[in-house]
């Protein structure tokens, strides 16, 4: 027998949170940064906003505790707090001075005790302090000193406590010793929250005080966000490695196919028109077609187009096709293809989101390569004032290099050019994705850097470098296809230099566009070789 229990709402009961959704949230962030400890901060100090899911995140939280905090400061003030416990003492050191005058005569010691009470620190903790080592004549005094340390057992530390925070509370509402008090503990466990929550130390988190303060959906934000890091290693996009967290293998592949899943959603959005670009070479590309069946073409139907060839032949029903009405897709046979991306880490890509758009490019035409070309070969390569290989798992965390801002595309050229004669095949392309022109270069074994004549200018022996370098990649069959993210006129002059020697496409885009040019401009290369029938 099902028994089905229904219980009181109480705030707790939520959906979980799906560890590949909140790994898409996260790679917004990895957009921005090349530290995943980083993005992970951001993650969580941001939360998690979605149309049936909303996780807020500690910036929300640390708000609401500090808003709080104001509260108190404007509503109450602790002048008074400790004023009945001065009074107190005043009696108790009076009736104690008084039974110590009245012994004087027969106790003349008693005159150091007179002057220890009259010596006493200013301060009231530092006179109870002080009183705790006293021994009393008056037995009324020590018993009513002894009361006075029960009923006010906290006033030490609430004496500390105003002398550090008393001025911040101006509020019109005074407050006595048991109310003020209370606001002391309240008021520590605010702070220790406020603490914990801007350290993201959940562990130092107390759920009971969280619940109390800021009520039961901030204990389950707490306990969602604290559970964000554990959930992506359990899916396998995040790995430890010692004390590293790191992306898994599982977690570049990830970010490579939702790369290439925007990028095809844009090209579905916006059917690539509508841009303000400036083609050079040709870019007119297909990426799919139909043609009439004829005798030994391999039969792809292309059901709408025939039922349309029909109707149109012959509007009556039933529906009659004849031979000509037949219309089957084109059947690609694509070349294989060695392809190296060169990818500009110089300082100025960090400016208008042109290297995060940049990376997702390359995380993109990876996962293409990977998934529908598997026997293609896919380089990278990143060049500053050096150039060096990048592996596709380190690919999410590299950055553009503030240290070495020159732009060798020299060494980036002769270091691709090494990677494809490592893996010939039939066609062989390097995709130059910069925005500026060279400034470094090698020459008879030596490293020189040298900063354009003016601004926006050239630097001549760099460019001259680096066109001869273009030659003898052209001698060698290669083709280089150029996406320049800035339209400087040096730029523009330096690229056309580069095309009159290869022969090979330069085009002009903006960081958002150029994911959608690229990868049309691959796929229409790997569509070389059609069969018509």
């Amino acid at each position: 027998m099902l028994i089905t229990r229904y219980t009181v709402w109480d705030g707790r009961q939520r959906r979980p949170l799906d560890a590949d959704r909140v790994f898409r949230e996260l790679r917004r962030y990895l957009d921005h940064t090349d530290n995943l400890v980083q993005a992970l901060d951001w993650l969580l100090h941001h939360g998690i906003d979605w149309e049936d899911v909303r996780v807020v995140g500690l910036d929300e939280l640390l708000e609401e505790v500090r808003r709080k905090i104001q509260e108190e400061f404007e509503r109450y003030n602790l002048d008074r707090a400790l004023e009945r416990l001065g009074d107190r003492l005043d009696e108790i050191l009076e009736l104690e001075r008084d039974s110590l005058r009245e012994q004087l005569s027969d106790h003349p010691s008693h005159q150091e005790k007179l002057d220890f009470l009259d010596q006493l620190p200013t301060g009231l903790s530092r006179t109870m302090r002080a009183l705790r080592q006293y021994s009393f004549v008056d037995r009324d005094a020590a018993r009513e000193f002894a009361r006075a340390l029960e009923e006010f057992e906290d006033a030490e530390e609430l004496d500390q406590f105003i002398q550090q925070f008393g001025a911040l509370f101006r509020g019109k509402e005074s407050l006595d010793y048991e109310d003020a008090v209370e606001l002391m503990h309240r008021f520590q466990r605010l702070k220790r929250l406020e603490d914990a929550l801007a350290h993201q130390a959940f562990d130092q988190i107390d759920l009971e005080d969280l619940e109390e303060l800021l009520g039961v959906e901030a204990v389950i934000a707490v306990e969602q966000l604290q559970s964000i890091r554990t959930m992506l290693e359990d899916a396998g996009y995040l790995v430890r490695s010692g004390e590293r967290l790191q992306l898994s293998p599982k977690g570049v592949r990830r970010l490579g196919q939702l790369a290439l899943q925007d990028i095809y959603q844009g090209l579905l959005r916006d059917r690539f028109g509508g841009h303000a670009t400036d083609h050079r070479g040709h870019a007119q590309l297909r990426l799919e077609g139909s043609k009439p069946l004829r005798f030994g073409d391999p039969v792809h139907l292309d059901l709408v187009q025939t039922l349309k060839n029909a109707l149109w032949r012959n509007t009556g029903t039933p529906i009659e096709l004849a031979p000509e009405d037949f219309v089957v897709y084109e059947t690609d046979h694509a070349t294989t293809t060695s392809t190296v991306l060169l990818l500009d880490m110089s300082w100025s890509m960090s400016w208008e989101g042109r290297f995060p758009a940049a990376k997702r490019v390359a995380l993109a035409l990876e996962t293409l390569i990977r998934t529908r070309f598997p026997r293609d070969y896919f380089g990278i390569v990143g060049f500053y004032t050096r150039a060096r290989e990048l592996r596709v798992q380190d690919l999410p965390e590299v950055t553009w290099n503030m240290g070495d801002p020159f732009t060798n595309l020299q060494e980036g050229l002769r270091l691709a050019t090494d990677l494809l004669d490592r893996h010939p095949a039939s066609n062989r392309h390097i995709i130059v994705i910069t925005d500026g022109q060279p400034t470094a270069y090698f020459s008879r074994g030596r490293l020189y850097c040298e900063w354009p004549l003016s601004f926006g200018g050239i630097s001549i022996r760099a460019a001259q470098e680096t066109l001869r370098e273009v030659e003898r990649v052209t001698r060698k069959g290669i083709v280089i296809n150029t996406f320049m993210l800035d339209d400087s006129p040096a730029l523009r002059a330096f690229v056309e230099k580069m095309t009159r020697i290869n022969k090979g496409r330069a085009l002009y885009t903006d960081p958002q566009d150029l994911g959608r040019y690229l990868l049309v401009d691959y796929l229409g290369r790997k569509r070389t070789v059609r069969r018509r029938g």
